[in-house]
């Protein structure tokens, strides 16, 4: 009855940990954990009890428990219940920045001492990638199937099916305990450019700008030595 989003996000929650040397549930570290997760169409569309779908109100305990297990606010809270983190459980969602602003979150929350370690991350399952899609031209969707961030040929995106959790932790703790570390994040930055773009879902050249500004700023570092960026698949 549970939304595979919320099952894979707790396995991979457990397997962060676990690959970062904890044994989820006996750590004597305050752990809290930021994510989110996309819409359940699970929920829409194949809630199964007792070989027969079901469809309508949550009005028995059982159709509560299938809610619980769907609705996007369990995700983070059922992975400290199951793994016994007491530090600050707290699910987000910005669209498709998501899982960069769960990491945002979480290194806020080590800076202010709410938490020792923190998981952070996102899962996205809309469905099988084995079915096509219908295109439509002037919409998000790419004509050929292909997503060709920076190049003249981007005509579009396409979707996908993904989890992702970083455990993450202060430099100099993890130092001191001995932590293998995978990168140091220096800096980061989250806003919004209102309403100067052609629609609420479109991003703009001045919103985007700012926002690395202030990372850059935050960092203390010089452009000029970054040799590698990641973007949103749109080249945002």
């Amino acid at each position: 009855a549970m939304d595979p989003q919320q099952r894979v996000f707790l396995e991979c929650a457990w397997e962060a940990l676990e690959q970062a040397g904890y044994a989820p549930g006996s750590s004597d570290q305050t752990i809290g954990i930021y994510g989110g997760a996309s819409i359940s169409l699970y929920l829409l569309n194949n809630i199964i009890y007792d070989n027969h779908v079901y469809a309508g109100h949550m009005t028995s305990s059982r159709e509560s428990a299938v809610f619980g297990g769907n609705v996007p606010e369990s995700l983070t809270t059922r992975v400290a219940y199951k793994l016994n983190l007491t530090g600050p459980a707290v699910h987000l969602s910005s669209a498709c920045s998501t899982s960069l602003v769960a990491v945002h979150s979480a290194c806020q929350s080590l800076l202010n001492g709410e938490c020792e370690m923190a998981l952070a991350g996102g899962v996205s399952y809309l469905g099988s990638q084995t079915q096509g899609y219908l295109y439509e031209e002037g919409l998000v969707l790419s004509p050929d199937g292909h997503c060709r961030s920076f190049d003249a040929q981007g005509k579009g995106t396409l979707w996908g099916n993904g989890v992702g959790l970083v455990v993450l932790k202060l430099l100099e703790d993890a130092i001191a305990d001995g932590d293998y570390i995978h990168a140091v994040i220096r800096g980061s930055a989250v806003n919004n450019d209102g309403n100067l773009k052609v629609s609420h879902s479109a991003p703009s050249v001045d919103g985007q700008a700012r926002a690395i500004y202030q990372a850059q700023d935050i960092a203390d570092i010089d452009p000029a030595t970054i040799t590698y960026i990641e973007t949103h698949g749109t080249g945002t």
